[in-house]
């Protein structure tokens, strides 16, 4: 079976989650590496400070506000093949660096290949699909997508036994040219006809008219919201594990284990959306998030200072599964009223969560330092807002 244009639709599905595996490999194979890395380049051992080798990275996403606008105009296929180019570019430079510092500007150029493609991906996707379907199809992709995170520690795990953590570093770069390569039978999905022919100089009312659609500000409000939990997990899931809990051998385990979980909750999410379709599920979704983030929360208050491990991370696992099932509406829903301005939406909606989120997400981890309480506040505070967001449906 083809897709609406090019090729065939479970080709199509893959190839888009391995363009947005760039993300997840450009993170996940790297968090084993981060002791040796605080070694290399002089830090204290117990140092947070390789955390920005994460959050540097979802800086990079802040792009997409320029990728957006340009795949509208000169197509998806320039804009993908643009940030396959800096992608590599970045992650080869940060696999070489000296210093840390240097090493963060690499990742940067490195987060905005991964934006563009991201971004594009998305782009690509609402070009064909709309609604619940477009929810079902990225559902299936972020399935895929999600294997990335169950699979990426073990690797860097195991060459880091062997080799240094710039050949961990080298893996990115040599899947993105992999992908690069195989992107090549992807078909433009843009016509000439429907490109935007808007200048430079009238963006700014392009992305007014965009915001201005129904329901875009608040389906990406919470999609940056849940985002920044994730983005907290991310940051500090090494730290967490290896210095708080000191168990660091069971890093790779944990890791694997929560990106199983929130792969079975994309995979669960495309069977909810044909039920029950995309917004009924999402409010069903939201309101048990919630409840479970308040658990969390009960739990580690009566636990303090530490929470048993075990509890902790299956609270963990457990919202991050409901927050993968999540995902896929939101961003449906957000780009259902778009038309042909699907690249410059989706770049905004990106930028929003990718940027907004990563910074919220760095606000959970300064107040780390008073505990995991903070995370689980974060947590909370996060399913609140956001179900509360979702009821909000007359105000935007």
């Amino acid at each position: 079976m083809k897709g609406k244009k090019g090729i065939p639709y479970s080709e199509f599905i893959a190839l888009s989650a391995c363009c947005m595996m760039l993300t997840a490999i450009g993170i996940d194979v790297m968090l084993p590496a981060f002791a040796e890395i605080r070694h290399d380049f002089g830090l204290k051992a117990n140092s947070s400070d390789t955390a920005y080798i994460v959050t540097v990275f979802f800086w990079g996403q802040l792009l997409q506000i320029v990728f957006g606008p340009m795949s509208d105009r000169f197509g998806r296929l320039f804009v993908l093949r643009l940030g396959f180019v800096l992608y590599i570019f970045g992650s080869l430079t940060a696999a070489w660096s000296e210093t840390l510092e240097f090493m963060l500007m690499a990742r940067f150029i490195a987060g905005a290949g991964a934006s563009a493609v991201f971004m594009t991906v998305i782009a690509m996707v609402r070009d064909r699909y709309s609604g619940d379907e477009m929810a079902r199809i990225m559902s299936f992709v972020f399935t895929i997508f999600l294997f990335t995170p169950v699979v990426a520690p073990f690797l860097g795990w195991a060459i880091i036994k062997f080799y240094s953590w710039r050949t961990v570093f080298m893996l990115p770069p040599m899947f993105a040219i992999f992908v690069l390569i195989w992107s090549l039978r992807m078909k433009e999905t843009l016509p000439v006809a429907s490109r935007s022919q808007i200048k430079v100089s009238e963006q700014f009312f392009l992305l007014r008219t965009v915001i201005r659609a129904p329901s875009f500000l608040r389906y990406t409000g919470i999609t940056t919201l849940l985002f920044g939990g994730i983005s907290a997990y991310v940051s500090n899931a090494e730290f967490i594990i290896r210095d708080i809990y000191k168990v660091p051998d069971l890093f790779p385990w944990i890791f694997a284990g929560i990106g199983i979980i929130m792969a079975m909750g994309a995979l669960l999410n495309s069977k909810l959306v044909i039920l029950y379709g995309a917004k009924k599920t999402m409010t069903l979704l939201l309101s048990l998030y919630l409840a479970m983030a308040l658990v969390m929360l009960t739990g580690v208050c009566l636990q303090m200072p530490l929470p048993n491990l075990y509890f902790f991370f299956t609270c963990i696992a457990l919202l991050l599964g409901v927050n993968l099932a999540i995902e896929p509406n939101s961003s449906a829903l957000a780009m259902v009223n778009v038309g042909n301005n699907a690249g410059t939406a989706s770049a905004l909606y990106g930028t929003c969560f990718f940027f907004g989120g990563a910074l919220l997400g760095s606000l959970i981890s300064f107040f780390l330092s008073f505990g995991l309480i903070a995370m689980a506040a974060g947590f909370a505070a996060i399913g609140l807002v956001a179900f509360l967001l979702n009821r909000t449906r007359n105000s935007f």
